[in-house]
């Protein structure tokens, strides 16, 4: 678990929201996976690490099979969160999981 995850999933817990599934394959024929999954809500959350330094989600095709798995998982109900460093920290990423959880 990445310093990210772990500093969203301390703020989960102490906003007493129901605690995810970790490192979810999501997919019957794919060994993709999400870093946080809410199955009875069917929504995941992905922490998307080093977009400022070029980390491997930012090269293309990287890029491409994540477009690949998130567009799939839309097909199947699901909605992907898809969250930042500066959205963990000020407050952002806690308050759209809370929505998604919540309505």
């Amino acid at each position: 678990m990445s310093d990210l995850e772990e500093t969203l999933l301390i703020q989960i817990k102490a906003a007493g929201l129901v605690i995810p599934e970790r490192e979810v394959r999501f997919h019957s024929t794919r060994k993709w996976r999400f870093d946080f999954f809410w199955l009875d809500y069917k929504m995941a959350c992905e922490v998307e690490g080093g977009i400022w330094i070029g980390g491997r989600h930012n090269r293309g095709a990287s890029f491409l099979k994540d477009a690949e798995k998130y567009n799939e998982a839309a097909l199947l109900g699901i909605t992907v969160l898809r969250v930042c460093d500066k959205q963990i920290k000020d407050g952002s990423a806690l308050a759209w999981i809370e929505r998604g959880l919540h309505g």
